[in-house]
C-alpha cells in the first residue's frame, strides 16, 4: 500500500504569496524596505519554499519541485543582493545589472507559464501575473522609472493575493472535500 502525503502546494504557495506582497506594498511606494521584509524572505519566501519544492520531490512532481525550490532561491538570492553591501560583503549590485537578474527571472517564469496550461486557471494566473511582475521589475530597473516601479509593485500586490488565493482554496476545498473556492 502507498503512502499518501499531505499537499505541500498551499505552504509553498502562502509563503511566496504573503512575501510577494510584502515586497510589492514596498515597491507600490507605501513603506521602506524594512527587516520584516527581509526575514519573511529568508524565511517563508526561502527557506519554506526550498522545503516545498523537496516535498514535491518526494511526491514525483517535477513542475512543483522546480517552481517551489527556484522562487525560494529566488528570495534568498534577493535578501542577499540586499543585505550583503550593507555588511560590507559585496559592492551593490547596479540598477542596470540588477534588471538582467530580473529579466531572467522573467524568462524562467515565462517558460513555467507554459508548464501551467494544462493546470488550473488560478495556477496559470499566478504565474502569468509573476512574469509580468519581473518583466515590469527588469523595466523599472533598466530605465530608471519610478511609475514603471510603482505600477510593479500594484501588479506585484495581486500576484500574491492571486497565490494566497489558490493556497486557500486547495486547502478549504480539501478539508471540506468539496470546492469551497473556485481554482477553475
Amino acid at each position: 500500500m502507498e503512502k499518501a502525503y499531505a499537499n505541500p502546494g498551499p505552504l509553498g504557495l502562502m509563503g511566496f504569496g504573503m512575501t510577494t506582497i510584502l515586497l510589492n506594498i514596498h515597491n507600490a511606494g507605501f513603506y521602506p524596505i524594512s527587516a520584516m521584509i527581509l526575514a519573511m524572505g529568508l524565511f517563508y519566501g526561502g527557506a519554506a519554499q526550498i522545503i516545498v519544492g523537496v516535498m514535491e520531490f518526494k511526491k514525483g512532481n517535477t513542475f512543483g519541485t522546480t517552481a517551489f525550490t527556484s522562487y525560494g532561491l529566488f528570495w534568498l538570492t534577493l535578501v542577499f543582493l540586499m543585505v550583503m553591501p550593507k555588511m560590507g560583503w559585496a559592492d551593490p549590485t547596479p540598477h542596470g545589472y540588477m534588471a538582467w537578474y530580473l529579466l531572467l527571472w522573467g524568462v524562467f517564469t515565462l517558460f513555467m507559464f507554459f508548464g501551467t496550461l494544462v493546470a488550473s486557471r488560478g495556477l496559470q494566473f499566478v504565474f502569468l501575473s509573476l512574469t509580468i511582475l519581473f518583466f515590469l521589475l527588469a523595466a523599472r530597473d533598466f530605465t530608471g522609472s519610478d511609475i514603471i516601479g510603482r505600477i510593479a509593485g500594484f501588479e506585484g500586490i495581486l500576484c500574491g493575493i492571486s497565490a494566497i488565493y489558490l493556497a486557500m482554496a486547495e486547502v478549504l476545498n480539501e478539508q471540506f472535500g468539496r470546492i469551497v473556492l473556485p481554482i477553475g
